[in-house]
């Protein structure tokens, strides 16, 4: 059961760290990315973009390996629910921040060869460097829906196996839910990307992650449904 527990502290502790990390990376490098003049910007404050792509990577490793960790006891619920919980939230989400890291360091690049090349070359970098935004958004995008059906599997499993209880593992599902209808709504033009309506359609699932972190780093998982899982396996 010890190991059980050690498990549940270190999955709280991951989500809390990877949703720390993305708000501080979107705070970082929010005001220069979105700036008219970004290529001058990055150029201008390389280290800020620097420790942005930390942070990125922060979040993205912290939040790949909850499913690693989780894996051995989800499996015993439903294995094949668990390994795609695994691809969508372990493997393509981590695929989709190492894309958006690799982006932004192009962009470093870029906006330093725009500084030595000078105004004549100015369109020829503008181009590449809308290239690589616009490439970076269409990423953002994918991930936008891998994570919500990653978490529906996730929640899915936590609901089943009463691990947690069910009040939060179903408002996960709802919330999950939620974000998929707010990306659709952006996707077909509905709403304004990170208007005032898809926030409040997002906010449930980060609201509902930290409360479950918090819990899994007091509480950890039900010894019951811990001891049926395990029974059941045997």
């Amino acid at each position: 059961m010890k190991s059980f527990r050690k498990t549940a502290v270190i999955v709280g502790a991951l989500y809390i760290i990877g949703t720390v990390a993305g708000i501080l990376c979107k705070v970082i490098s929010g005001p220069i990315l979105d700036s008219p003049d970004f290529i001058i910007k990055v150029a201008s404050n390389e280290n800020q973009i620097t420790i942005a792509i930390l942070f990125l990577l922060t979040m993205g490793l912290a939040l790949a390996m909850v499913p690693v960790l989780m894996f051995p006891i989800l499996k015993k619920q439903n294995e094949a629910m668990a390994m795609g919980y695994v691809v969508f939230r372990g493997a393509l989400e981590t695929v989709t921040t190492l894309a958006m890291v690799a982006g932004w360091l192009f962009l470093t690049i870029l906006s330093q060869q725009y500084i030595k090349a000078g105004t004549p070359n100015a369109p020829y970098f503008q181009t590449l460097g809308t290239l690589l935004l616009e490439g970076n958004n269409s990423i953002s995008t994918i991930s936008q829906i891998v994570f919500p059906l990653g978490a529906l599997l996730f929640y899915s499993l936590l609901f089943q196996s009463n691990l947690i209880p069910r009040w939060i593992s179903g408002w996960g599902l709802i919330a999950a839910a939620l974000w998929i209808l707010g990306f659709f709504l952006d996707l077909f033009g509905l709403i304004i990307p990170w208007s005032t309506p898809q926030l409040i359609l997002a906010g449930p699932i980060a609201l509902q992650e930290m409360v479950l972190a918090v819990w899994l780093i007091v509480k950890g998982f039900n010894p019951s449904a811990i001891a049926t899982l395990s029974s059941r396996q045997a």
